[in-house]
């Protein structure tokens, strides 16, 4: 069994987007805990709306990529446009950010809202 965190963020909707998001994610996996959900700034492109941002802590059999490629599922079943420039405007953000204690996600290390999400589910690194 795997465990793992996942960050989730939306601006579009995000009142209906993450309670959606998490139930699917739900469907899929074990759910252990789910973190505080805050309002954060836009990073980069600054001219949209801010972000409600926080993280689930899960169980899974599935592998990494095989988790990841749900998590797009996710995405693209929640209006997700990849059209749109990266750090623009989404419906949902879902991104694996610990994998059985290991952070595989960069942006963890430069976003203070990644971590802070993490350590109220437990997480801590040395890095």
């Amino acid at each position: 069994m795997n465990t793992c965190i996942i960050g989730i963020g939306s601006n579009i909707e995000a009142e209906t987007n993450i309670p959606r998001a998490l139930e699917l994610i739900g469907k899929a996996c074990t759910i252990l805990q789910t973190s505080t959900m805050l309002k954060t700034k836009p990073i980069g492109y600054t001219a949209q709306s801010d972000f409600t941002n926080g993280a689930v802590k899960i169980e899974t059999n599935w592998s990494q990529q095989e988790l990841n490629k749900y998590l797009k599922t996710v995405e693209n079943q929640l209006g997700r446009d990849r059209t749109e420039r990266k750090d623009g405007p989404r419906t949902i953000d879902l991104d694996l950010l610990v994998w059985n204690g290991q952070v595989v996600d960069q942006d963890y290390y430069t976003r203070d809202f990644l971590r802070q999400a993490a350590a109220e589910l437990g997480f801590q690194t040395s890095n």
